[in-house]
């Protein structure tokens, strides 16, 4: 039995991939992984993160990361408010994203990546859209901001809170992102999670190019040394990676795809209509 995967996370318009982007997408289908969520980092690319996902037959969301944010931050929020405007009825875009809260970078200015990322929410609520969210030690932010402006869900992107923590974000109706992190033997906290959270709340992503598996894994400095882009995570990976949370789970991999697939499509429901367009 043939799995399909769906990349709920996956920047396939980074420059890490311009020598050969087609062929990065056609490993990924070839892998069994048929659609891509790819989120924009910058409202400046919201054009071409739309026209690469037209292109592929893929999905995107657009936002403003949260290391993006700096002075212009406010014309960077208007300019993403008239994309929403003018793709409010693209059925490809799915999400506001990729937005949240960073604690982890030193020296950002916390008090305005608040600002943006409620901002970012009051959008989504605006064009009734989940978010997906960039989660890096501000999970009790995070959660702060989503009381104060509700969203329709939508995915909380690489998490690694507590089980606290992640049971909040359940219980607003968001699943749970799991990629090439879950991998690493060490990272116990995030493969307790992975074995433990209801079986609605996980779905699969890459972070592509970032987050690459254990068997991919090399120091950063060592990948920029070589110039060669060894190391580099891909769509492709996916199906691998989703072994390791078969294991944790006690799943076979076809259980894995179809649980994942369907948390995906409900946490992101635009997803549907393209999914069933792809298997129709």
């Amino acid at each position: 039995m043939s799995t399909t995967w769906i990349d709920t996370h996956c920047h396939l318009d980074a420059p890490e991939f311009d020598a050969d982007r087609d062929a990065v997408d056609a490993r990924a289908r070839a892998a069994g992984v048929r659609l891509l969520v790819i989120p924009a980092v910058r409202a400046s690319h919201s054009d071409a993160v739309r026209a690469l996902a037209h292109q592929l037959g893929h999905a995107y969301a657009l936002g403003i990361h949260p290391l993006a944010v700096d002075d212009g931050a406010d014309a960077e929020l208007q300019r993403l408010a008239e994309a929403l405007d003018a793709h409010a009825g693209d059925p490809r875009l799915v999400a506001v994203g990729e937005i949240g809260l960073d604690h982890f970078v030193e020296g950002l200015d916390r008090d305005r990546q608040r600002r943006v990322y409620e901002a970012q929410l009051r959008l989504a609520q605006h064009h009734a859209l989940p978010v997906i969210l960039h989660v890096r030690r501000s999970a009790d932010a995070l959660l702060a901001g989503l009381r104060r402006f509700p969203v329709a869900g939508g995915i909380a992107h690489a998490f690694n809170g507590s089980a606290v923590q992640a049971q909040a974000f359940v219980d607003r109706g968001l699943a749970l992102g799991f990629g090439g992190a879950m991998t690493h033997e060490r990272a116990l906290q995030i493969r307790r999670l992975a074995a433990s959270l209801p079986a609605h709340a996980p779905v699969m992503e890459t972070d592509a190019p970032d987050i690459p598996p254990q068997w991919l894994y090399r120091q950063a400095a060592d990948r920029a040394a070589d110039g060669q882009g060894h190391g580099r995570n891909e769509p492709a990976q996916l199906p691998r990676i989703a072994q390791t949370l078969a294991e944790l789970r006690g799943w076979t991999l076809e259980e894995t795809a179809a649980q994942t697939t369907a948390n995906a499509l409900a946490a992101l429901p635009r997803l549907r209509a393209l999914w069933a367009s792809d298997h129709g």
